[in-house]
C-alpha cells in the first residue's frame, strides 16, 4: 500500500559499526535534506524560505518554514521507526500542477532491507565517510538536476507517498493513496548508497514534451 504524509542525528560512536537503528537514522536524515533540497532547487517554495547549512561537506538548503519543518519533522520521524522494522519500500517525492492537478515529477528512493540485519538485528561494518562520499554524489545530483529537467512554470504543490507492507499500522491524518504516475514520461536514474543494512537507489521522472515521440 502507499500512504501519504526529530531530524535524527548519527549512528553508534564507532563510526563503522552500523546497527539496525543507526542506519535507520542516516537514511531518514538523507531523506530530509533530499527533500528539502527537491523542494528548493525544484522552486516549490520561495527560496526566501530556505536557510543555508553544512551537511555532507556541502551547501545544504533547509527549510525555515515552520508549517512545513514540524510536517517533514513529523514524516521523518515515522520513516525512521518504519525503515527499523523493514517496512519502507520506497519513498517518492511527487510534484504535481495546482492549476491542472497532473503529476510533473516522480522523485523517487528505492529502500531495500538486509534481511540479516532485521531478523537477527547484526551489525554490520562499513566507514561514516564511505557512506557520506556516497550521499555527496546523489545529492550533488539533485543540485544539478535544473540541467536537465524541464522549468517548472507554473505553481506547483508536493505529496510524499511512501510504499510499506499491506498490514502497515498507519498513522491517524495518513492516507491510502494512488501512485500519482506520469503518463508519457523520461526517466533519469541517479546513484545509490548503502549502509550495508539499507540500499538507497534514486531516480527522477519527468513528464515529457508533447513534441517527443
Amino acid at each position: 500500500s502507499r500512504v501519504r504524509a526529530r531530524m535524527p542525528t548519527k549512528t553508534d560512536s564507532k563510526s563503522n559499526t552500523i546497527t539496525l537503528r543507526g542506519s535507520a537514522q542516516i537514511v531518514s536524515e538523507f531523506f530530509g535534506y533530499s527533500i528539502n533540497s527537491i523542494l528548493y532547487q525544484r522552486g516549490i517554495y520561495d527560496p526566501e524560505l530556505f536557510n543555508p547549512v553544512q551537511k555532507y561537506k556541502l551547501r545544504m538548503m533547509v527549510t525555515k518554514d515552520k508549517g512545513l519543518r514540524e510536517y517533514l519533522d513529523r514524516v521523518l520521524e515515522q520513516l525512521t521507526d518504519w525503515l527499523e522494522k523493514g517496512m519502507v519500500k520506497k519513498l517518492v517525492v511527487v510534484i504535481t500542477s495546482v492549476e491542472k492537478e497532473e503529476t510533473l515529477e516522480r522523485w523517487q528512493f528505492d529502500v531495500d532491507t538486509n534481511q540479516e540485519c532485521l531478523k537477527e538485528n547484526k551489525k554490520v561494518n562499513k566507514p561514516e565517510k564511505e557512506i557520506m562520499k556516497e550521499i555527496q554524489a546523489i545529492i550533488r545530483q539533485i543540485t544539478s538536476s535544473v540541467t536537465f529537467l524541464p522549468l517548472l512554470d507554473e505553481p506547483c504543490s508536493f505529496d510524499l507517498l511512501i510504499y510499506t507492507p499491506n498490514d502497515c499500522q498507519v498513522p491517524e491524518k495518513w492516507e491510502e493513496s494512488d501512485p500519482k504516475y506520469i503518463s508519457k514520461s523520461n526517466e533519469v536514474r541517479l546513484r545509490s548508497f548503502t549502509t550495508k543494512v539499507h540500499k538507497v537507489e534514486t531516480s527522477v521522472a519527468y513528464k515529457a514534451d508533447d513534441d517527443e515521440d
